[in-house]
């Protein structure tokens, strides 16, 4: 038999169908669900089921990416404003994928006040987010810039405190501020200098409004912001360089650098931030009322992550000088009073997350901080410019606190249970030393375990009670709780009714600081008593997603009863305040807020909201009327696709608004005027989307000082209004980023 002919023609079929199998390339093709069009530059992650290695690309122009895995793997497919696809694949398999876009983001993967991570439509808690989309269209540097234009929230301006928060009707030392879920310090008579809240490295903001004081204790009446950082999950290599210029005299500058291998996460960021200053009207031309300030930053972690396990080690480092000249002391032989404040910040933390067996996990967090303020006096010679620092112990005072934190907790979070708990535990211990710190050093201890369950007794309905018991070292503390349900009434509206019970404990500074220069002269009380409060609230939302269109109702409303609420006090002059108690205290509000979006295009937000106040200096008089504040809130932008361009309008109206002065046992009230800010922010990207510019102008209608009636005077103000920014300015933003997925 011949077979030789036979053969060789068997081999050449064989070596031709061979050739054409390895020319025939898979690929995954990625497409926008409703607009069908490619996805570009989205991040793809290929994780063998057997191996467990991790391998990384990105999607092309045309939104496709090989698919060149040598084994069964996972495939997760993420980019920003799109829910990230989950599923597996199969070597040499080709597939198109659509990415469903968030259209109305109530579907942001949210960790605050959650037993795991969870959506934040699914929530107990009426959660919102600002995403990094979000803080780029408004090219916010800090914390002040990113919330002035939010709803129930007003931001306000001294010259050395910096820039102050009110939310709900209650002052900042009511707001909890978190970075990762650990607590923040550095309040300067209660409140935080949100201009030193850097936003460089920033992925998202988290804000619940209402008591947590279950959850996260003292200082979270008015709620909880949670500042969460990025963390490169998706690239190999990562490259971040941002400048910002504004015409006022800002200039700013940080970079980042990460990257992934296997198993480890590393980064490493910083930055330096630059103000000149800025002459209020009215103003001394040398005591301005917004002083230069110049800062330094810097922050890294390290990380390790499997699939139950994530470690995670982090620090970071802040230093500001803010410079506060004083006015001409002789115009025969010019000097000058200067004060120069140095804050400097920095903390190392390590946090743990370990997933268990049936739906259990253990969460671990521990953190050291230090905040450190020192106040330097020189004698300033106008003529020649030399300065010489004053000796005298008058001239220079230094304030340091010391917070150590450890908190854990346990929790069991199966969906498919009727009831979930989770249980943990928090300790602080707050340690404060200074010239300007009664006795030199001071130390508060707070321990805390809490209990939360969650109970599902049908499908559409949640309800969750939690307690909390406090030993703290100062105060005798009461149980606290809360009671939260949640009732899916239709799958597109959602109703959520709380109960919750506050506490809150004077800090170091309301208790032992004395804080004196040229504008203030204010001093801790030891005496006070802690704040104890109730609260309802309520919430109704309505989403609706059809095709290309979407729009959200939402209908909040709020009433607190304080007991004790700290205020400072008028003693003597117009300048000099200590902290004292207002025996009663209530706030009240309704907030109603809709969105519509057609996508992927346009989007426009509304708000309205209603805020009141009212007290009683004591519980055997009784309240006074209430004052209420009104505000408007509208946001709408636009989206160009193909020159990938977005125009944005942030407008807010502040009505008139109530400010308590206590003088002593007497409630004074005084108004700030109504007035309008408006900000205009045109973003465009380049080559690939690795280059954004950002340019725009903020504060269109000049606000600088507000005038205030009535009353006069206010620790801090000038007395004759209140300060809200620098006036109208102009800013660009360019930010690089390159990525290296192979």
């Amino acid at each position: 038999m011949k077979k030789g002919p036979a053969c060789l023609l068997s081999g050449l079929f064989s070596l031709l169908a061979v050739t054409i199998g390895y020319g025939q390339k898979a690929f995954i093709r990625v497409y926008d669900q409703k607009s069908h069009e490619p996805v570009a530059f989205a991040h793809v992650c290929f994780q063998g089921l057997k191996s467990g290695s991790p391998k990384y690309s990105l999607t092309s122009i045309e939104g496709s990416v090989a698919n060149d895995i040598s084994e069964r793997s996972r495939i997760a497919i993420s980019y920003m404003g799109y829910s990230t696809y989950n599923d597996t694949i199969k070597p040499g398999q080709s597939v198109d994928i659509l990415l469903v876009p968030k259209v109305l983001n109530m579907d942001e993967v949210v960790v605050t006040g959650q037993y795991t991570p969870e959506r934040a439509d699914k929530s107990i808690y009426k959660i919102e987010v600002i995403n990094s989309r979000q803080i780029e269209q408004k090219a916010a540097g800090n914390m002040a810039d990113l919330l002035k234009n939010q709803s129930n929230m007003r931001v306000t301006q001294d010259g050395v405190l910096g820039t102050s928060l009110k939310m709900l009707g209650m002052s900042g030392e009511n707001v909890k501020f978190l970075q990762d879920g650990v607590p923040l310090i550095g309040r300067m008579n209660g409140n935080f200098d949100l201009n030193q809240i850097n936003l460089n490295n920033t992925d998202h903001v988290e804000v619940i409004e209402g008591p947590m004081s279950v959850i996260y204790g003292s200082n979270a009446l008015a709620g909880v912001i949670n500042i969460i950082t990025k963390e490169n999950k998706a690239s190999l290599l990562n490259v971040t360089v941002n400048s910002y210029l504004e015409s006022v005299g800002a200039y700013n500058f940080d970079g980042s650098l990460s990257f992934n291998k296997k198993k480890h996460s590393f980064s490493i960021d910083g930055g330096r931030n630059f103000f000149g200053g800025f002459q209020a009207p009215g103003d001394d031309p040398r005591n301005v009322t917004f002083k230069p300030r110049r800062q330094y930053f810097a922050d890294g972690y390290y990380m390790f992550t499997t699939e139950k396990l994530k470690l995670k080690f982090a620090c970071d480092y802040f230093n500001e000088l803010l410079l506060d000249k004083g006015t001409i002391l002789s115009p025969y032989y010019p000097t000058a009073f200067d004060n120069k404040f140095t804050t400097i910040r920095y903390s190392g933390r390590m946090d743990g997350a370990i997933k268990l067996p049936a739906n259990h996990f253990l969460n671990l967090l521990a953190s050291w901080s230090v905040y450190n303020r020192v106040r330097d006096t020189y004698l300033k010679d106008l003529t020649t410019l030399t300065e010489y620092p004053v000796q005298e112990a008058w001239a220079r005072d230094t304030t340091i606190i010391r917070s150590i934190v450890a908190r854990g907790t346990f929790a069991q979070s199966n969906p498919d249970r009727k009831f979930k708990y989770q249980t943990g535990f928090d300790l602080s211990n707050e340690t404060g030393t200074g010239q300007d710190v009664v006795g030199k050093k001071k130390v508060i201890g707070d321990y805390a375990a809490f209990l939360s369950t969650t109970w599902n007794p049908v499908g559409i309905l949640s309800i969750q009670p939690g307690i909390r018991y406090i030993y703290n070292t100062k105060y005798a503390a009461p149980l606290v709780y809360a009671l939260s349900a949640k009732w899916t009434i239709l799958n597109s509206l959602n109703l959520r009714l709380s109960y919750s019970r506050g506490f809150r404990t004077p800090d170091i500074k309301e208790l032992y600081l004395v804080f004196v220069d040229v504008n203030h002269d204010v001093h801790g009380n030891p005496d006070l008593q802690a704040e104890k409060s109730n609260n309802v609230s309520f919430n109704l939302n309505y989403a609706k997603e059809e095709r290309k269109v979407a729009w959200s109702f939402d209908l909040t409303g709020f009433y607190n009863i304080i007991a004790n609420k700290i205020e400072l006090a008028q003693t003597g002059s117009n300048i000099t305040y200590q902290y004292e108690n207002v025996s009663r205290y209530k706030t009240a509000g309704l907030q109603a807020g809709c969105s519509y979006s057609l996508y992927p295009s346009f989007k426009m937000q509304l708000g309205f909201s209603e805020t009141g106040v009212t007290g009683s200096p004591d519980v055997a008089l009784p309240y006074e009327t209430f004052k209420w504040a009104p505000e408007v809130t509208f946001s709408p932008s636009y989206r160009f696709i193909k020159p990938d361009l977005t125009l944005s309008v942030y407008y807010k109206y502040s009505g008139s608004a109530p400010q308590l002065i206590y003088d002593t046992k007497k409630l004074l009230w005084q108004w700030v005027n109504p007035y309008n800010m408006m900000d205009f922010t045109a973003s465009k990207g380049f080559w690939d989307n690795r280059i954004r510019l950002s340019t725009g102008v903020k504060n269109i209608f000049n606000n600088t000082v507000v005038p205030t009636t009535g009353s006069q005077g206010g620790a801090h103000s000038g007395g004759n209004g209140s300060y809200v920014t620098w006036g109208r300015t102009v800013f660009v933003k360019i930010s690089f980023q390159f990525n290296k997925y192979k």
